[in-house]
């Protein structure tokens, strides 16, 4: 079987990288003050934790032998008092470092959001849905664990490490240089650990991503699944990729998981040790009971953060993985963007001009070769031709959608690339050939071109593209609720929906592709009495295979592998007898036919 999109691994690097940890810890830096008082409140109660040992000690070898109850009472007291300050602490880092974690989390989805509505269209056609939504929400979630508790942990628990390492000197310095003893191994442990969790995190994140992309595509496909009855293929192809990820998410779990009992068994035989040399030692070299009770408490604690280390270590392994691709997507490069000395679009007039302008999604093929053109204000100018020649192009080009390859592209006189984008489009009404609805109601939908417009606007709007009669017919009518991608509306609703929403911008420019290719004849029919209206005085460009619906345009162009082969108003091209009246009469052979 071919690969699809969602069976293709994607790259990453060998190595952590610390320039993508310094950028983690910029977005962490906001809260600095928060984290201080944490880290402080965390040090304390490491403190207060690690006098437990050190209190027991003085307790069976001083206050014990010499039944000095009051001692042993003021000993209690303490104890107690360092488990409360201990639980306070943690109930504050806990609910302090969670809050923080979330609002980082907030901040790099709102980045990475914001820069995908940044990118040009070209971005989106060459990856697959999934994998892009998969960076959004499940890349950034795994940085959540890390950075509400990680950070802290690790910083504290260094704290500790040394803090216990200091008192267990100031114990025994015997017992402690064997303590010292399982810390080769663990090293050398780690060092041979490391590579493969790296290569296990990375190949998990791949199928993580190729499994998202894959179910987000079936979703998105399901009529036509369902249309072909391709479910058990699918189904398939689901297991296949389910299998994989599975696969890979076991072989990561498996490798994750050998760092802890490594660390379990090297603390368990180093506190066997200190057992078996601290007995044979009592009362020798100020071994007593109590100090050997101590420094098992102290050798305890000494492991825990070791192995909350390696822990992060490992989360940090995961979680890189991650990060690349967040920062992969952050950092992508906007292509159409307004230059550094860009300027606010006048009030545009309506006149188009395509000076040798020519275009390529890539270095593969030429989509536009050379055209040149001029639109006067109100002039309607309908494009046709095969599919494929470059008819949705040339409205992209205009909108901003790319980029001319060179060549250049004015409206009223002004180079479009000389000027914002927000203050060009917002001048710009457009209806493409994928109508889209979003969840919410009719009347969000409508008013989306203008979120100022009222109702009385969106009304006019709708009755003017013929969208109000079926509108008021829903149970709610204009508050009724539709879901994503408008699925309760037939398609020729959904084109209605979205015309009322292009006029409703009060465009200065329109452009309309295939705008009435799913509307009745009945309905197109009325609709052209509102259009006819509305286009008077409006610079406006429409494409339509329906031949029938552009015959009053004051011009129109055949466009044909990437050039314009002929043009004119349609009484002037019929009497030509070129490519534009041999599609006329083909066409309306068929209609007539049929």
């Amino acid at each position: 079987m071919a690969r699809n999109k969602f069976d293709e691994d994607e790259d990453f690097n060998e190595k952590i990288n610390s320039h993508e940890l310094k950028r983690i810890l910029k977005y962490v830096l906001p809260y600095k003050k928060e984290m201080v008082i944490t880290i402080i409140l965390m040090l304390l109660s490491s403190a207060a934790t690690l006098l437990g040992p050190y209190l027991i000690e003085i307790a069976i070898d001083d206050m014990i032998p010499k039944k000095n109850i009051n001692g042993l009472i003021m000993i209690s007291v303490v104890f107690v008092i360092t488990i409360i300050v201990t639980g306070l602490c943690m109930k504050f880092k806990i609910r302090t470092m969670a809050d923080i974690g979330q609002k980082v989390i907030k901040n790099i989805r709102s980045d990475i959001f914001n820069k995908l509505q940044e990118l040009p269209f070209s971005y989106y056609d060459n990856r697959p849905h999934g994998k892009i939504l998969v960076r959004v929400v499940n890349y950034v979630n795994s940085l959540s664990d890390l950075l509400s508790n990680g950070l802290i942990n690790l910083i504290t628990d260094m704290f500790s490490v040394i803090v216990i390492i200091v008192f267990m000197f100031a114990i025994n310095i015997k017992l402690t240089l064997l303590c010292f003893a399982g810390f080769p191994v663990l090293i050398g442990v780690t060092f041979l650990i490391k590579n493969a969790q790296r290569k296990a995190f990375r190949a998990y994140s791949n199928k993580q991503s190729n499994l998202n992309s894959y179910i987000h595509e079936s979703i998105t496909g399901i009529k036509v699944t369902q249309a072909f009855v391709r479910e058990e293929e699918n189904l398939g192809i689901l297991r296949r990729v389910s299998d994989e990820y599975r696969n890979s998410w076991l072989k990561a779990v498996a490798v994750q998981l050998l760092l802890g009992p490594c660390i379990e068994n090297i603390s368990t035989l180093t506190i066997a040790l200190i057992y078996l040399v601290g007995i044979y030692s009592i009362g020798a070299a100020g071994i007593t009971i109590g100090v050997l009770v101590a420094f098992v408490g102290y050798i305890s604690r000494f492991w825990g953060p070791i192995s909350n280390i390696g822990n992060f270590y490992n989360s940090l392994i995961m979680t890189m993985a991650y990060v690349e691709r967040i920062f992969e997507t952050i950092d992508e490069e906007v292509t159409v963007k307004d230059l550094p000395n860009a300027y606010e679009m006048p009030l545009i007039k309506g006149e188009v001009e395509f000076k040798n302008v020519s275009f390529k999604y890539d270095e593969s093929a030429t989509i536009l070769k050379s055209i040149s053109f001029k639109v006067n204000s109100g002039e309607t100018i309908a494009i046709v031709g095969p599919t494929g020649a470059g008819k949705t192009t040339i409205i992209n080009l205009l909108s901003r959608f790319y980029d001319v390859s060179s060549g250049k592209l004015l409206i009223d006189g002004i180079d479009i690339q000389a000027v914002t984008i927000e203050s060009l489009r917002k001048q710009m009404g457009v209806m493409l050939q994928d109508t889209f609805i979003f969840s919410g109601t009719i009347m969000d939908n409508i008013r989306y071109g203008k979120l100022d417009a009222t109702d009385e606007e969106v009304i006019e709007a709708a009755e003017t593209v013929r969208a109000h009669e079926f509108i008021k017919n829903m149970k709610k009518g204009y508050y009724t609720e539709v879901n994503e991608r408008g699925s309760r509306l037939s398609v020729g609703q959904r084109q209605l929906i979205s015309f009322a929403r292009a006029l409703l911008a009060d465009p200065r420019i329109l452009i309309l592709d295939e705008a009435t290719s799913s509307i009745d004849t009945k309905t197109e029919m009325a609709l052209q009495e509102g259009l006819d209206k509305l286009l008077k005085g409006r610079t406006s460009f429409v494409i339509a295979h329906r031949l029938s619906t552009i015959k009053n345009a004051d011009r129109i162009m055949f466009v044909d592998n990437g050039t314009i082969i002929e043009q004119g108003s349609h009484k002037e091209l019929m009497e030509k007898r070129g490519a534009y009246y041999e599609l006329y009469t083909s066409q309306y052979k068929i209609l007539k036919a049929v």
